[in-house]
């Protein structure tokens, strides 16, 4: 029977021939993601009520990045819990202020097609670029997996969304998915978004991370792109000798898809999504001039290498805006040694921008750049509901890293296009 990509790996996963949509199956988990926000701190006091330890500490990745650096006393001790935690059950693979999780999983080679792994936050979708199926999952079914290494899940259906064509200059898969959110819709559950077509075959492997990254935003279960050569060069970069059968991780030609959505790169416009939800977006002319007080580049999508060095393609012999503040965040440190050693860093920093510490930061109002009562912000993050990056009543839209350092420039929400001619 054909299957899709979700199918034939639930389906390896399960021990079974085949995983239909809608049947419950239990599952072996491959690798398994905890962060400082809701791991140790939340998974440990049930593992102690419980007796139990840690299945396999060697399928375990464990990061500090939502708390780090620590900005208070509460901060510090979530994070003093979590390297205790590391110790206490031999975890080798731990990550302690080295970047935002998501993006280390594919910095350190972890990743590979046809895993299945879960992760303690929505965002572990981004994990997909791979080739394997990641999905998000809370701290009690968190626990459960770090007890048995099993998980029982409900088979999704496939969405499958194709893009055709060449993107234009100042587009990103940024845009790709605020136009989604606003296409597709942000009501998905029980369904996963499979992207393909020529346009996602060019496309480097970290832009595939923010499509599946902002899965999550159209309300699905996960995000998932197949395996391809450019997947395999990624991993031989990483460290990882890719598996004989790597390539075949793709969905069949016939396989039966819950809907199809085809789109036309050459259409896309950089793309603006208005407080408070990705949904409300729209193209870039349609807030144009709107005021900010602040542009923020951070997060797992908003910041990795690729994306300051788009930062970078505006800022080159420009300067930030007066009243307007440029806050950068790189989403690991090896990005921002990476940025350093090409010269990124120092045209942001002679544009007059403000260099933050990686981490997840202000993207969950954790960290330096958190926003005042009223104050306009325009961000390359992947959410701006209510209160999301501050005060309740400050306002986020989001962008491209593009958009944002466009309108960093100008001190009004701008079409980043103007500025790369």
């Amino acid at each position: 029977m054909a299957q899709t990509l979700t199918q034939k790996i639930l389906s390896r996963a399960s021990g079974q021939a085949s995983a239909a949509p809608g049947e419950i199956i239990t599952c072996q988990v491959d690798l398994c993601l905890l962060l400082d926000s809701g791991g140790p701190r939340r998974i440990w006091p049930r593992l102690k009520e419980l007796g139990a330890g840690v299945w396999d500490p060697d399928k375990v990745v464990l990061v500090t990045d939502h708390f780090t650096p620590a900005v208070d006393a509460q901060s510090a001790e979530i994070l003093r819990l979590t390297r205790d935690f590391a110790r206490e059950f031999g975890i080798q693979r731990f990550f302690d202020m080295q970047g935002i999780g998501h993006v280390l999983l594919a910095e350190q080679g972890l990743l590979e097609p046809g895993m299945f792994a879960v992760g303690g936050d929505s965002h572990s979708s981004m994990g997909g670029a791979f080739g394997c199926l990641m999905m998000g999952f809370g701290a009690i079914e968190m626990t459960g997996v770090a007890v048995t290494g099993e998980i029982w899940i409900q088979v999704p259906q496939t969405v499958r969304i194709d893009w055709s064509g060449e993107f234009g200059a100042g587009t990103s898969a940024k845009d790709i998915m605020l136009k989604l959110c606003r296409e597709v819709g942000t009501d998905n559950a029980g369904r996963v978004m499979e992207f393909g077509g020529d346009s996602i075959a060019r496309m480097s492997m970290a832009e595939r991370g923010v499509l599946c990254n902002m899965a999550a935003e159209l309300g699905a279960e996960t995000g998932v792109v197949p395996a391809d050569e450019q997947t395999l060069v990624a991993l031989r970069v990483a460290g990882q000798q890719p598996a004989a059968d790597a390539l075949e991780w793709c969905s069949d030609a016939d396989a039966d898809y819950a809907a199809v959505h085809q789109f036309e790169a050459a259409d896309l416009e950089p793309q603006v999504a208005a407080p408070h939800s990705p949904a409300n977006s729209g193209p870039v002319s349609t807030h144009a001039g709107t005021v900010i007080n602040q542009a923020y580049i951070g997060a797992c999508v908003g910041a990795k290498l690729e994306d300051l060095q788009m930062v970078a393609q505006v800022l080159r012999g420009r300067r930030v805006a007066a009243d307007t503040r440029l806050l950068v965040a790189p989403a690991s440190q090896r990005a921002y040694r990476e940025a350093a050693a090409d010269g990124t860093l120092e045209i942001i920093s002679a544009a007059g921008a403000y260099l933050l510490p990686t981490g997840c930061g202000a993207c969950a109002a954790l960290g330096a750049g958190i926003l005042a009562e009223n104050e306009v912000c325009i961000s390359s993050t992947n959410r701006n509901f209510q209160g999301r990056m501050g005060a309740n009543s400050a306002e986020v839209y989001l962008g491209s890293p593009y958009t944002v350092a466009a309108s960093a420039v100008a001190g009004r929400i701008t079409d980043p296009r103007e500025m790369l001619t």
